[in-house]
């Protein structure tokens, strides 16, 4: 388990901050993240990785020459926001376009896509690729729902090596997919993860008996199976990737690939040899010649106990940009020429960074015109926000119980990290005489840039929506609260891509949104108008249970889902009748 630390919705922050120090050779900080310390040749494509804290090396780690430009870090388990990412993206940029590339998770789609528009309203050139490599996530059919596991690494690396040549964007990205579509990964585990100031494990597995094709994000995996010897696992990883070839590789046999065993977390070194070594000779027999191996922890899971194996079937362009040299924290190969501190534009990026930091977490000191009646229905809002932030911390070991059933825990440190920004933010706006519409679109980029991962992103399109639909110059009555939350329920199904039944959130925000209007075109007043719309959220989340999971990371566990309510759903089903309280006490 995780026992240093401090407090820890800090923990995530105060590593990064520690991993800078520690690696200033070869990165600095920016606002969301690292880039290279040494400089870019001007024209070159800045290739910018992310994802969720947790998984050292990935993603900070590898950042330098060879790899990475930069990458975004997030929260425990979940995606950087879109600010982070276009925080990062902004000092890596060297003129040459951008490549954002991050692990095929919800919140980070969501995220690096809301960035990559943002850089292109930049004028930055941007391209997007997820990492889908788990087979064990999603069939032959369904690749492109796969979860990106330790295949990050050989398919960053491709893009980056390419980069590194001076290829423009484009070419690039076409790199990336073809790396991509060649990589596959599996894993196995003998225990689960421990978050930080947890007191018990996401996943737990019988003795001995391990579990079978699990995520990097302390999900359980999709089945059990009695506990192997070190050859037996060799060959459940070897023959499982050996059944599913990519469609222009006919046979393992005179192929060649890049193999990476990748311990997650605390499976020692000595371990993984041990397991190598039969992994090689499978391998060997099946005709496949191995280039440059890998073993070791690469991307990991904190500390949980187990195992994946992955191999990127090399054509002679992917084998020469696998065997170029790196230069990174944590991950080095070949040997560069030594090259200067990026010296001159450090003082830019900095600067970039802090005016883009100020600016989204409502740290100006301007506030729009707001109308007396707005400014008065902002102190409500205020309220509202409040009484979500203490529903959601007193909630929040619940929510993670609830979310670790199926997916990896996070739900209840995400939501508290949001909602305690969002309030803060908002009091700060409403402070400086903000009206209703400015508190909630203050809150909602407060919430998610440091939620982050997928309810960051949702919950900052709930609150926007509202604040887009409530403004700055009237008092809001229930008829425009009532068509903000309907605008909100559109937006978070456009984004998410979710609907009614696949066991999210939406199957409780749709149903709210329905019952609040219908309410309010009786003429019901709006805290009770409000009441009845909150009743029947709570219904809805606790019908979640009964669903089985079609999006998210609790999809290939569906099964073990049934008969627990959707983390997500339930944290929305409190936060309505919490707001219904202080609607009743601002009556």
């Amino acid at each position: 388990m995780t026992r240093l630390f401090n407090d820890p919705a800090a923990f995530a922050d105060e590593a990064l901050e520690g991993f800078t120090a520690a690696h200033r050779r070869w990165v600095r900080p920016v606002t969301g993240g690292v880039v290279r310390a040494t400089a870019t040749p001007p024209g070159q494509v800045a290739v910018v990785i992310g994802g969720g804290s947790g998984h050292y090396p990935a993603f900070s780690g590898l950042v330098g020459r060879g790899l990475a430009h930069g990458a975004a870090v997030g929260n425990v388990f979940a995606s950087p926001s879109a600010r982070q990412i276009h925080s990062v993206a902004t000092a890596a940029h060297a003129g040459g376009g951008v490549l954002l590339m991050y692990g095929n998770y919800a919140g980070d789609v969501l995220h690096f896509g809301q960035a990559a528009e943002r850089l292109a309203a930049d004028g930055v050139e941007t391209r997007t690729f997820a990492v889908a490599d788990d087979i064990s996530s999603a069939g032959p059919q369904e690749s492109a729902k796969r979860r990106g596991i330790a295949g990050d690494l050989p398919v960053f690396k491709a893009a980056a090596a390419a980069a590194e040549q001076g290829l423009p964007l484009e070419e690039v990205l076409r790199v990336a997919e073809r790396a991509g579509a060649r990589t596959r990964s599996f894993g196995i585990a003998f225990s689960g993860c421990t978050l930080p100031g947890a007191d018990h494990p996401l996943f737990t597995v019988p003795e001995a008996r391990m579990a079978v094709g699990l995520g990097i994000h302390g999900e359980p995996g999709i089945g059990e199976e009695a506990l192997p010897t070190a050859d037996e696992a060799a060959r459940l990883l070897v023959d499982t990737l050996l059944k599913e070839l990519p469609e222009d590789v006919a046979g393992p046999a005179g192929q060649r690939a890049a193999v990476i065993l990748n311990g997650l977390g605390s499976v020692k070194y000595e371990e993984l040899f041990v397991v190598y070594r039969k992994v090689a000779a499978l391998l060997g027999d099946a005709g496949v010649e191995i280039v440059d191996p890998e073993v070791g922890e690469l991307v990991t899971s904190f500390d949980m106990a187990g195992i994946s194996l992955t191999l990127t079937w090399l054509d002679d362009r992917l084998e020469e940009l696998w065997r170029a040299p790196a230069d990174t924290p944590a991950y080095r190969k070949g040997a560069l020429d030594a090259a200067e501190p990026d010296l001159d534009r450090a003082p830019v990026a900095a600067a970039q960074d802090t005016a883009v930091s100020d600016a989204a977490a409502c740290g100006a000191t301007a506030v729009p015109a707001a109308s007396d009646a707005s400014r008065r229905a902002a102190a409500t809002v205020l309220a509202a926000l409040d009484a979500v932030a203490r529903v959601v911390d007193a909630h929040a070991d619940e929510l993670g119980r609830i979310d670790a059933v199926a997916g990896d825990g996070d739900h209840g440190i995400g939501m508290r990290r949001g909602s305690t920004a969002a309030h803060r933010a908002a009091a700060d706006a409403h402070g400086l005489g903000a009206g209703a519409g400015t508190v909630l679109t203050r809150a909602a980029d407060a919430w998610a840039d440091k939620a982050g991962g997928t309810s960051g992103a949702l919950w900052g399109t709930i609150l926007r929506s509202l604040g887009t639909a409530l403004g700055d110059r009237d008092a809001p009555d229930a008829a425009r609260v009532a068509e903000g939350v309907t605008q909100a329920s559109a937006a978070v199904r456009r984004l998410g891509g979710a609907e009614v039944g696949d066991k999210t959130m939406v199957d409780v925000l749709v149903p709210f949104a329905d019952a609040l209007a219908a309410a309010t075109a009786e003429g019901l007043p709006l805290a009770e108008a409000w009441d009845r719309a909150a009743t029947v959220a709570t219904a809805a989340a606790a019908g979640t249970a009964a669903l089985l999971p079609r999006r998210g990371r609790a999809r290939p566990h569906a099964e073990k889902s049934l008969g627990t309510p959707d983390a997500g759903a339930h944290s929305l089903a409190l936060i309505t009748r919490a707001v219904h309280g202080a609607l009743l006490d601002h009556h």
